[in-house]
């Protein structure tokens, strides 16, 4: 019997072709999908390593009408939930130690014989808040979400919403600009609860500490009022082994 035209078998050969154009294109679609989390990720890596380390940060705080105000901390960081912020600059201060674990905060001073919790929100010096120092990585404290890419000076930038998955964490919101093509962060703007935009942080000077190209300099503008800024320098930066003892107030009272 001979069969119609109509119902004649497709080549082998081009039955292959049509198998492998189907099953390779929804695989295709979905490696291609950027993931929101990863992006975040990715961009925490470059800012800071995940191992220890240990970093040098000077904060100098202008505002309109006043002489600028300068402030040295040396950070021990293990992760994102393990961090020492001691200051070593003006003299006065000099003894002062932020200590963060897990979300938890203290401050410990040489005059005061217990430590005193603080907000990570809290302003620590100008712009600059106690979290943006002692957790300022944001995987973890928010979850993100992929609004869209910008094209900034042709350079194409993923923009991300970070809400954050509690009260707990530095800010309610923030606005996530990080480049396509290498994850560098870019810029962020923070906001409150109730959607007001706080403040406005660039990320530049990007040299290699620690082994990677890293932003140096972060810059951080008051969106409500301005000319006042402050301008986070890092430098000397290492990969350090810390042991877990550094991070507990037993050990810390010890020093005082």
């Amino acid at each position: 019997m001979r069969l119609s035209p109509r119902l004649r078998p497709l080549p082998l050969a081009l039955c292959a072709a049509v198998f492998t154009l189907v099953l390779a294109r929804p695989a295709g679609a979905a490696e291609t999908r950027p993931d929101p989390a990863r992006i975040v990720a990715r961009a925490d890596h470059i800012r800071f390593p995940p191992e220890g380390f240990q970093v040098n940060v000077t904060i100098t705080s202008t505002s309109p009408g006043y002489d600028p105000d300068v402030r040295r901390y040396q950070i021990l960081s293990k992760g994102n939930d393990r961090t020492l912020v001691m200051t070593t600059y003006p003299p006065i201060d000099r003894g002062q130690t932020l200590l963060m674990r897990d979300k938890d905060l203290w401050v410990f001073m040489p005059n005061v014989s217990q430590p005193i919790r603080l907000p990570l929100s809290q302003r620590l010096t100008g712009q600059v808040a106690n979290g943006d120092l002692a957790r300022a990585n944001f995987t973890g404290d928010y979850t993100a979400k992929l609004l869209r890419t910008d094209t900034i000076d042709g350079r194409p930038y993923y923009v991300l919403e970070l809400t954050a998955v509690n009260r707990s964490v530095t800010y309610h919101r923030v606005l996530y600009w990080v480049d396509k093509a290498n994850y560098r962060p870019y810029k962020a703007e923070f906001f409150t609860l109730s959607g007001r935009k706080l403040k406005i942080c660039r990320y530049e000077d990007y040299r290699t500490l620690a082994g990677r190209k890293r932003p140096t300099r972060l810059v951080m503008r008051d969106a409500l009022r301005q000319g006042r800024q402050s301008v986070m320098t890092y430098s000397h930066m290492r990969l350090r082994n810390l042991p877990d003892k550094y991070f507990s107030k037993d050990y810390l009272k010890k020093l005082q």
